[in-house]
């Protein structure tokens, strides 16, 4: 016989039976009964400063553990403020359960206190979403929940659960299966159509392996490799993809797009196939469509069929898991092999090595003897090593840490890529450090990034969580203020936060009860980075205030063809085809 619980009640039994271990969030008065329960439960429950907060870190801990994330917040402005979150997690393919109060269900629809329609708000940023007015259905929802976020494409699903179902006396009982009508994600390729690519494979002679976020979120990394040495076909890695494919590597070109490096970008546009692994041709990658890769073909698998062909057509759309389809791809590839036939991509592979050793990354130090950024972002590669977990904000920053350290592993990159959303960085670290206590865990943010979410450093404080954070500071929005300086005639407007004055960001640390230190000179680098290495009970902030005019090369100017990257600001490298 079931037991009587209350709905509150059920509502928690149900996230434990779901594998939840911790959960970001803020009470408040329509998820207030749920938190009752939560008092006695094992879940870990951490309490944030702001719900975004909450999202972020929930997303940064599915990010650097592969487990779904959770967060949890009130109706009305708790829900509105998790929006930001889920929608970045929609981009990005985060796997992350909301749950969030809402007005009882008498309520609903009269403008009550505290009400907003979060289900309506998010349904297009989620991949799925609930409105639970019945409490017998709390178990069975909570289920799919998980199922829906974790399966296929993963992606954040919304449970908005109504007061009085939490107030209301009903059983619990968790669902031995789970049977979603409509929703039947396919994850095995289909046979034929690996065939096919493999075929591709072994009659192109500029191939290129364009990986894509789905390889990290399908844990294929040492498939790709696997394929990768197989077949010694060049390699790029995505923004969301770095650590996918170790940057060691020899066949590793960098990342492509719009500040991606100039042998990435010349290996897609040069290139007779392209071979996209969970990637989803973005326009930070392809520049203007009209001219991306004109004489490619593609093999496009990914997981989620609405991406394939949505931007660029593929010549072999393959559905299915990224996983499955390079493991059945290196099996098709040698089944090609025993018939005598194998791609020949010596000419193009010289090609490309070329380019990268004539255009490596690198950066000018400054003249008047400041602190040029990418030089700390470097040294604190070097200094945390590749085994350490890196999370960025969105800007400058972001563009020189996934250039300037050198990425080994997956889930050691954790940052906000479709969505680029200011403020992410912080409590993502803190989320991924929850989710993996044992790494070392740097938070790189800007100071304009830093300032949106820094409260969450009082969570980190109180709760243990000894994040690192190195504050890029260069008093400015330094991407938008880049943009100023080439497109906009040097006016800066609005984008200079004067943050070596306002707030002085050590005293700003000591306050949050952190280790706050500051260094604004070369020499002065390792020794602070490795002061900060050494705090292991607390929080550390660096302030390090670089060079304010640095800027992110290579670059390809937004809505412009990737045949006009320019390498630094007065030089457009040369790859031209009769050097093949």
């Amino acid at each position: 016989m079931s037991e009587q619980v209350t709905g509150a009640q059920s509502l928690v039994r149900s996230l434990e039976a779901a594998g939840v271990e911790t959960i970001f969030g803020i009470p408040g008065g329509a998820i207030l009964p749920a938190y009752d329960p939560l008092y006695d439960s094992r879940i870990r429950h951490i309490l944030v400063r702001h719900e975004q907060g909450a999202g972020h870190a929930a997303q940064g801990y599915a990010a650097a553990t592969g487990k779904v994330g959770v967060c949890m917040a009130t109706s009305g402005p708790g829900a509105t403020n998790l929006v930001t979150p889920i929608a970045d997690a929609n981009m990005d393919s985060v796997p992350m359960v909301a749950v969030t109060g809402q007005v009882p269900t008498a309520a609903i629809g009269s403008d009550a206190f505290q009400e907003a329609d979060i289900r309506g708000i998010t349904m297009p940023i989620t991949k799925h979403n609930f409105l639970v007015t019945d409490p017998a259905e709390i178990p069975r929802t909570v289920a799919e929940a998980f199922y829906i976020a974790s399966t296929g494409r993963p992606g954040p699903v919304l449970v908005d659960v109504a007061k009085d179902a939490m107030q209301t006396t009903t059983t619990f009982e968790w669902p031995a299966e789970i049977n979603l009508a409509g929703y039947r994600p396919v994850t095995r390729p289909h046979a034929k159509q690996v065939r096919e690519a493999a075929r591709l494979i072994t009659e192109s002679r500029k191939p290129v392996l364009y990986v894509g976020g789905g390889v990290i979120r399908a844990g294929a990394s040492a498939e790709l490799r696997v394929l990768a040495e197989r077949t010694g076909i060049p390699v790029i890695t995505t923004l969301m993809a770095r650590g996918a494919f170790p940057d060691s590597h020899p066949q590793h070109l960098g990342m492509p797009g719009m500040h991606g490096t100039v042998a990435a970008v010349a290996a897609l546009q040069k290139s007779d196939l392209i071979i996209s692994l969970g990637a989803r041709f973005d326009d930070r990658v392809t520049g203007a469509l009209d001219s991306f890769a004109p004489g490619a073909k593609v093999i496009h698998a990914d997981i989620d069929p609405a991406e394939i062909g949505k931007n660029r057509f593929a010549d072999v759309p393959i559905v299915g898991d990224c996983r499955d389809v390079i493991a059945d791809l290196v099996v098709a590839l040698e089944a090609e092999a025993a018939q005598g036939r194998e791609g020949d991509y010596e000419g193009w592979v010289r090609f490309l090595a070329g380019i990268k050793a004539r255009y490596p990354l690198g950066y000018d130090n400054p003249a008047d003897g400041s602190l040029a950024p990418q030089y700390v972002l470097e040294r604190l590669g070097k200094i945390a090593g590749p085994e350490a977990i890196y999370c960025a904000g969105v800007g400058q920053h972001q563009m020189w840490a996934t250039h300037f350290i050198g990425y080994e592993n997956p889930r050691t990159w954790i940052n906000s890529g479709g969505l680029g959303t200011m403020g992410f960085c912080v409590p993502a670290a803190m989320g991924a450090k929850v989710g993996r206590p044992d790494a070392t865990v740097w938070a790189i943010d800007g100071d304009g990034c830093f300032q949106m979410t820094n409260q969450e450093l009082a969570t980190c404080t109180l709760e243990g969580i000894p994040i690192k954070v190195a504050i890029i500071n260069n008093e400015s929005l330094g991407m938008v203020r880049q943009w100023q300086t080439l497109f906009y005639n040097e006016r800066y407007s609005n984008t200079d936060l004067q943050s070596k004055r306002v707030p002085d960001f050590v005293k700003l640390a000591d306050a949050y009860g952190c280790v706050g230190l500051s260094c604004e000179s070369a020499d002065e680098v390792d020794a602070t980075i490795d002061k900060a290495m050494e705090i292991n009970d607390v929080p550390v902030v660096i302030d390090f205030r670089v060079h304010r005019d640095a800027m992110v090369w290579p670059m390809v100017a937004a809505g412009t063809s990737n045949d006009e990257i320019k390498y630094a600001r007065d030089l457009a490298p040369k790859f031209e085809e009769d050097e093949l």
